[in-house]
C-alpha cells in the first residue's frame, strides 16, 4: 500500500481537507497500540457499542498526520483529514482496489475451525518458493481481511488470507473485495451457528467465497458441503480431502508406527507425526493438497512437513529477575510480526525498555531497503537499548539512535552479560527460529519450573467483550481483579485491562489496590473490604472504599479528615438485599443519609451482591434482592440529590438478568471463561492452561507399588510416568488414588498413588507415543477446568485462587 491522501479519496470516493500529498502506507484502527507514525492513518471506526472519533484526540497527540473519519473536527486542523460515509465501506472499498490491482496468486482460507493454523503452516512451507504475503494474526473479519489485502505490495507473488464471518451477508462483502484463485474451505464446526437458520445456511454462506475460484480445496467429511460444492461450482476444479476414504485425498492406515501415510488420488505420500488428533491430521491432509496445487513435489512437500514447527501464534510475558518482564516472542522473524510485538510493548507501563534482534532470515527483498525500514520502527519506540545478533543486522546497526551492542551469534551475547545488569525494564527478544533466543528466556526468567499457567490475554478480551454485547450501548463495566485476580497475576491483568479501558477494577483489601498503584495502574480501584488499619493507605493511593455501615462511614470519614482531604472523597455504598453478608438494610437508610449529610464523602456508586444468580432454581428469590436494591437504591437516589452509579450484575447476572444492568455491572469469572450457563459458555474462550511435562517413564511390574504409602499396586505391567506438580503446586492430595486425571495430547491419563509435595504419578496405558518431556495438561483444555475442579469437589474459583505462587506464570497472546 503506498497512495497518497488524493489517491485514495478519489479510489474512495471521499472527501479531503488539508495536505492531499501525504503519503498513506499503513493504517491504524486502535490509538492504543499505534507503534509508528511513519506515512500511518489512522481510521476512526465507529460501531453502536463505542465510537473511534472519541480516539482521534489520542492518534494526534502521538504525531499521527492523517485521520479517516466519518465527522470532521475542526479543532484538529493541523493533520490532513480524509472524511468518509462509512469507516468500514470505506476500508472495504480501498482494499477492493488495491487488491484487484495486485497481480498475485491467492489463496483464501475459511471454514469454522483451522483456518488460522492452516494459513501459519502454508506460510513457513511457501515462503521461500514464493515472495509470500498472508494475513496477519486472525484477521479475517470485515475490518481484519482489508487490512490484510492493503499489505501487498508489488513484489509479492503469493497472497494467503482467511475470510471469517459471524452473520448471514457477511461474506457476500468479503467476497466483493477479495476473490481467491485457490479456496479452501476446512472443518465445518458450531463456531457462530446461533447465528444461522440452519447448518445448511452457514455451509451456503461460506462458500459464496469461492464464488470466482478457479480450484476448491475442501473438507468433504460433512456430507452436506460436499453436496453443496459439487452442485453449485460443478464446473470448478474441486479436490475433497479428509479422514473418509470417499474423499479424493485421505488417511490411509498407518504401515509403521511412526508414518502417516496419505493419499493423493493415486499417489502415497508418508511422513511422520508427532500429533495425531483427527483435527492436526485432517489439516495435513489440507495442506499436502494446497503444496500439490502450486505444483511442489513428493519430495518437496515431505521436506517442508518434517520442517513445520507448531503454530506459535502469541507473545509470552513473563516474570523477569531483577524487576524485569520479559517479552518473549523467539518464534519468528519477519517485518509483520515484528510490528505485532511493537505493538504489544504499547500494552505496559513500563518506561524503561529495551529489545533483542535477530537477522531477519529468509526474505526475499532488499536488505538495506529493509533494514532501513526496521531501524525506522525501532528508533520510534526510544528503547533503552537494542541487541543485534547476526551479521546482516549488525551491519546496519549505524542506523539505530539507541545505544546498541552488535554479536555474532547468541552465545555472544549470553558470555557478555549486559542483558542480565538490566534492572525493572520490559526486555522484547525478537528473533529468527535458527538462532535459538529463547536461551535469553531461561536466562532472564524468574522461576524456572516445567509446571506453567498460562494466560490467554486475548481469550479475557474476547470474554469481556462476549459480556459487553449483552449489555446496553453506555453500560461500564467493572473487573475483579481480587485474589491475585483469581489466582491469575493481579497486576498484569489489570494492565491489560486497563490498556482495554476497563471502567473500573475491584479488589478485595486495600493492600492488593495499593501494590497495583505502586506498579503503574492508574484506573479506578474500588476495594470491597476496607479494614479499618488500611485507611490512610486508601487515601494515600487513591483508592475507593466500599462502605457498609455507619461505625465504617464513620471511620474513614475521620481518616479522609485527618488526611486533609480538600474534595469529597469518593465512596461506594453497599447494600444489603438478601445474602446477609455486608450491606445497609432498608431501615439503615435514614440515619446513613443523615450521616453523609454532614461527611467531606461522595457517595460514587451504590451497590449489592446476587447470591444465587447461577441457580436457575433461585430465579424468584433472586428477582426479590432486586426489588430490594431497587427500592433501596432509588430511596438513596432521591434523597442524595444525585445520581450515584448503581450495579447489581455479576458475570452469571449479566447473562441472566441483563434488564437489571443499570449504570455498571461487574464480571468477574465469566472473563475467565467460565459459566453455569451451557449456551453462554460455548461463546466464551477458556482462558486459563495449567500444563507441565512427563519428567520420567517407567515400566512397573504386577505387584509392585507406586509412591507414598503403596496406595496403588499395578495389576498388570503398567507403563507409569512422574510429573513435576503436586500438593505445593495447588494440586490437593484428595485427587489422588485414580480420582482425578490428567490430558496427554487427546487422552485422560488417571492419577494413581498419594500426591507427593512436588510430583505425581499418572497411568498412561492405553495412550501410545508417550515420551518423556511430553507435554502434560492439568486443566482446561482435557479435562476442562469445571471437570478439574469436579475432581476436587469444589468450584472453580478454588481451584484457581490455589495455584501456589511458585508456579510460573505466563501471558500470551493468541
Amino acid at each position: 500500500m503506498n497512495y497518497t491522501v488524493q489517491e485514495i479519496s478519489a479510489i474512495t470516493q471521499s472527501r479531503s481537507i488539508g495536505n492531499k500529498k501525504l503519503i498513506v502506507r499503513n493504517i491504524a484502527f486502535d490509538s492504543r497500540t499505534i507503534y509508528s507514525i511513519q506515512d500511518t492513518a489512522f481510521i476512526a471506526i465507529n460501531t453502536h457499542k463505542n465510537s473511534g472519533e472519541k480516539f482521534i484526540e489520542s492518534a494526534v497527540d502521538r504525531g499521527i498526520q492523517v485521520i479517516i473519519s466519518e465527522h470532521h473536527y475542526p479543532r484538529f486542523d493541523q493533520v490532513t483529514w480524509i472524511i468518509v460515509e462509512n469507516a468500514v465501506d470505506f476500508l472495504q472499498r480501498l482494499a477492493a482496489h488495491h487488491f484487484g490491482h495486485a497481480h498475485i496468486k491467492s489463496i483464501g482460507i475459511t471454514g469454522s475451525n483451522g483456518k488460522t493454523i492452516l494459513k501459519e503452516w502454508l506460510y513457513q512451507c511457501l515462503w521461500n518458493e514464493f515472495s509470500t504475503v498472508k494475513s496477519p494474526k486472525s484477521f479475517n473479519s470485515q475490518i481484519g481481511l482489508p487490512l490484510s489485502l492493503l499489505q501487498i505490495n508489488d513484489t509479492h507473488e503469493l497472497g494467503i488470507f482467511e475470510a471469517g464471518i459471524s452473520k448471514p451477508g457477511e461474506m457476500q462483502k468479503l467476497e466483493h473485495i477479495f476473490h481467491p484463485q485457490i479456496g479452501l474451505l476446512t472443518h465445518m464446526g458450531n463456531a457462530h451457528a446461533a447465528n444461522f437458520r440452519s447448518e445448511q445456511q452457514l455451509i451456503e454462506e461460506k462458500i459464496i467465497l469461492f464464488k470466482n475460484s478457479e480450484v476448491i480445496i475442501y473438507n468433504g467429511d460433512n456430507i452436506l458441503t460436499d453436496k453443496k460444492i459439487k452442485d453449485l461450482y460443478s464446473g470448478r476444479k474441486l479436490i475433497s480431502y479428509g479422514l473418509s476414504t470417499a474423499n479424493d485425498v485421505f488417511l490411509k492406515k498407518n504401515v509403521k508406527d511412526e508414518d502417516i501415510i496419505v493419499q493423493y488420488f493415486q499417489e502415497e505420500i508418508s511422513f511422520p507425526a508427532h500429533q495425531r488428533d483427527e483435527a492436526t491430521l485432517t489439516n495435513a491432509m489440507a495442506l499436502i493438497t494446497v503444496l500439490k496445487e502450486l505444483n511442489l513435489d513428493h519430495a518437496k512437500i515431505v521436506e517442508k512437513i518434517n520442517a513445520l514447527r507448531s503454530v506459535e501464534m502469541r507473545l509470552e510475558a513473563i516474570e523477569g529477575i531483577k524487576g524485569n518482564i520479559v517479552i518473549n516472542d523467539s518464534f519468528n522473524l519477519d517485518l509483520d510480526s515484528l510490528k505485532t510485538a511493537l505493538q504489544f510493548l504499547k500494552e505496559y507501563n513500563k518506561p524503561q525498555k529495551s529489545l533483542v534482534l535477530t537477522d531477519i532470515v529468509g526474505v526475499n527483498s532488499n536488505s538495506e531497503e529493509l533494514y532501513t525500514e526496521v531501524a525506522d520502527l525501532v528508533n520510534e519506540q526510544h528503547f533503552n537499548t537494542v541487541f543485534l545478533i547476526g551479521e546482516e543486522i549488525t551491519s546496519f546497526s549505524h542506523l539505530l539512535t539507541p545505544e546498541t551492542f552488535t554479536f555474532n551469534n547468541t552465545q555472544e551475547l549470553i558470555d557478555s552479560k549486559r542483558l542480565t545488569e538490566i534492572n525493572n525494564q520490559i526486555i522484547l527478544l525478537k528473533g529468527a527460529r535458527k538462532f535459538g533466543i529463547e536461551r535469553l528466556k531461561d536466562i532472564l526468567e524468574l522461576r524456572k519450573h516445567d509446571t506453567v499457567l498460562e494466560v490467554n490475554l486475548n481469550a479475557i478480551l474476547h470474554n469481556i467483550n462476549y459480556h459487553k454485547s449483552l449489555l446496553n450501548p453506555g453500560t461500564r463495566m467493572m473487573a475483579m481483579v481480587k485474589a491475585n485476580a483469581y489466582g491469575l497475576g493481579s497486576y498484569e491483568i489489570a494492565e491489560f485491562l486497563q490498556h482495554h479501558h476497563i471502567d473500573y477494577l475491584g479488589v478485595a483489601y486495600a493492600d492488593e489496590g495499593v501494590e497495583l498503584r505502586k506498579k503503574g495502574i492508574t484506573a479506578p480501584i474500588i476495594v470491597m473490604n476496607p479494614e479499618q488499619h488500611s485507611y490512610e493507605a486508601i487515601i494515600e493511593y487513591s483508592l475507593e472504599p466500599e462502605i457498609y455501615s455507619l461505625r465504617v462511614l464513620e471511620l474513614f470519614n475521620d481518616a479522609v479528615q485527618k488526611a486533609g482531604y480538600d474534595e469529597r472523597y469518593p465512596i461506594h455504598i453497599k447494600l444489603e438485599t438478601g445474602m446477609n453478608r455486608l450491606g445497609f438494610k432498608e431501615a439503615d437508610l435514614a440515619p446513613l443519609l443523615e450521616a453523609l449529610r454532614h461527611k467531606n464523602l461522595r457517595v460514587e456508586s451504590i451497590f449489592s451482591h446476587l447470591s444465587s444468580s447461577d441457580i436457575p432454581s433461585e430465579k424468584e428469590f433472586t428477582l426479590r434482592q432486586m426489588a430490594v436494591f431497587r427500592k433501596n437504591s432509588d430511596i438513596l437516589i432521591k434523597n442524595l440529590g444525585y445520581q450515584p452509579i448503581r450495579h447489581i450484575l455479576n458475570s452469571s447476572g449479566i447473562t441472566e438478568y441483563p434488564d437489571y444492568q443499570y449504570d455498571m455491572v461487574r464480571i468477574g469469572i465469566g472473563m475467565l471463561g467460565e459459566s453455569q450457563n451451557s449456551d453462554i459458555k460455548k461463546q466464551l474462550r477458556p482462558v486459563v492452561s495449567f500444563k507441565t511435562v512427563i519428567s520420567q517413564i517407567s515400566q512397573v511390574q504386577e505387584g509392585e507399588s507406586v509412591g507414598y504409602s503403596r496406595k496403588y499396586k499395578a495389576d498388570h505391567p503398567t507403563r507409569i510416568a512422574t510429573i513435576p506438580v503436586g500438593y505445593a503446586d495447588g494440586i490437593p492430595r484428595l485427587i489422588g488414588n485414580q480420582v482425578g486425571k490428567v490430558g496427554i495430547g487427546k487422552k485422560l491419563a488417571p492419577i494413581v498413588g498419594n500426591i507427593c509435595m512436588d510430583m505425581m504419578m499418572i497411568n498412561i496405558d492405553g495412550i501410545p507415543h508417550v515420551k518423556e518431556g511430553d507435554p502434560v495438561i492439568l486443566f482446561n483444555g482435557q479435562p476442562s477446568l469445571k471437570e478439574f475442579a469436579g475432581y476436587c469437589n469444589t468450584i472453580t474459583y478454588e481451584v484457581l485462587t490455589s495455584i501456589s505462587p511458585r508456579v510460573k506464570r505466563i501471558y500470551i497472546k493468541d
